[in-house]
């Protein structure tokens, strides 16, 4: 293997990193991964605090899932996505039977959850006739041009004006309220009225669908209070306005049950999926579509195609990936890491006068940082252009062999579903240490 610097300097030289100013760049080079660790070409551990990009459910390297995707390469590697092919129909079925229509449905595949978010709303201007989105500004659906701006935050910014017909909404958030309240049943109250004003002043008969995460994902780990999800399943009821229910950060156990929706009981019309469908060992993504509205397509023509729709090492890890999760109960496993994981962070928030919130379900969790907590000002500006004070944290988690993800003032804990109490706690007691030298800087 090349030495480190050499690996360091070629990455430098030939790579663009996501999300990155390029000059200066020195993350590690991971050469393996295993069980909830990453290890870097060094020879250094990090305990993957959150599963990569909130994707490997299943932690690295399951043995079964690394055999599925083996045994397929052997057998099959590519077929074209207009033919049938036996592995996405095991994956299919799998997944329809995960969903929560009595009625079933049908799955489209795509190669990740941006193509998923944008296939989705294909499907739901198809079906409907009718032309407008609606989403959340504090929302992230992906990176490419329609997915951007379905997205609410800064990382639209680069490439408005992008698609036609979307129209952003403020969503409930108990922490910073857009709505000026601190009692979480008038946030629910007055979001929602916010949001029946947006579908009026937009004319519900040209609005085909509202597309939700059903738990905020990258920008912040939100949970929603009570209520308010099916409250906007009720109003799309009344208006015939499709719920798609973006699951792709929140699906496969993240939350404790298969899908967010299942947690919170609210039934969308289709499920957007990624990530943890095969724990991340393969790009895959795609749309559950009830069947209701895939039926259409009996009769019409669906106009959405991709290359590496369905492709077979993806739809062979995905089955092996379900497969593992039902057999290690690890949904299950995510809901009763709630409680323990609840109350070791709210005891970093008692310890440390810089974390000024902890929300989360499941095994998904975030930490938000401020200045001041009586007046919660942010540790860094919210879309700011710098991590400013939260490099010291990040530095502080890597020096003691830790990743974890994070954005502006927030840190997400989301370990993998196999994390064993050990790993958690060596975890976390780096999270305090972390946290110390971001407060003594």
């Amino acid at each position: 293997m090349p030495l480190v610097e050499d690996l360091v300097a070629k990455h430098a030289r030939y790579v663009l990193t996501p999300w990155a100013e390029q000059g200066g760049l020195r993350p590690p080079v991971i050469v393996r991964a295993f069980g909830s660790y990453l290890e870097d070409a060094a020879g250094k551990r990090y305990l993957d605090l959150s599963s990569g990009l909130v994707a490997v459910n299943l932690g690295h390297g399951d043995a079964r899932v690394v055999a599925a995707i083996a045994a397929q390469a052997q057998r099959l590697c590519f077929s074209p996505p207009g033919w049938f092919n036996d592995a996405r129909v095991e994956l299919a079925e799998a997944l329809v039977g995960l969903a929560p229509w009595q009625e079933g449905g049908r799955v489209f595949f795509t190669a990740g959850g941006a193509e998923a978010n944008e296939d989705a709303i294909k499907i739901a201007r198809t079906v409907t006739g009718r032309s407008k989105i609606l989403s959340a500004y504090r929302s992230f659906h992906g990176s490419t041009f329609g997915s951007g701006t379905l997205s609410g935050e800064n990382r639209r910014w680069p490439i408005e004006p992008g698609i036609g017909d979307v129209v952003h909404f403020f969503a409930p958030f108990p922490y910073r309220s857009p709505f000026h309240t601190t009692d979480d049943a008038e946030e629910t109250r007055r979001a929602l009225a916010h949001l029946e004003d947006i579908v009026a002043y937009e004319d519900a008969e040209r609005i085909a669908a509202i597309l939700i995460e059903p738990v905020v994902g990258s920008n912040g780990v939100v949970v929603y209070p009570a209520g308010y999800l099916a409250g906007v399943r009720a109003l799309c009821d009344r208006h015939g306005i499709l719920l798609i229910a973006d699951e792709v950060m929140t699906g496969f156990g993240r939350t404790g049950a298969a899908f967010a929706t299942e947690r919170y009981g609210v039934v969308p019309d289709i499920i957007v999926f990624a990530k943890g469908v095969t724990s991340a060992y393969v790009p895959c993504g795609g749309a559950i579509v009830r069947e209701s509205l895939a039926g259409y397509f009996d009769e019409h023509v669906l106009a959405l195609g991709h290359t590496y729709s369905g492709h077979p090492l993806a739809m062979a890890a995905g089955v092996a990936a379900l497969s593992a999760y039902r057999q290690d109960g690890l949904f299950a496993r995510a809901a009763a890491l709630e409680a323990p994981l609840r109350a070791r962070l709210e005891g970093l928030r008692e310890r440390h006068v810089s974390v000024g919130d902890v929300r989360g379900v499941g095994a998904f969790f975030a930490l938000e940082f401020v200045s001041d907590r009586a007046t919660r000002t942010p540790l860094v500006p919210w879309q700011g252009k710098s991590l400013g004070a939260m490099t010291t944290l990040f530095a502080g988690l890597r020096a003691r062999g830790v990743y974890a993800m994070g954005r502006y003032n927030v840190l997400h804990v989301a370990p993998p579903l196999t994390v064993s109490d050990d790993e958690l706690d060596e975890a976390l007691h780096a999270l305090d240490g972390a946290i110390d030298d971001l407060e003594a800087a």
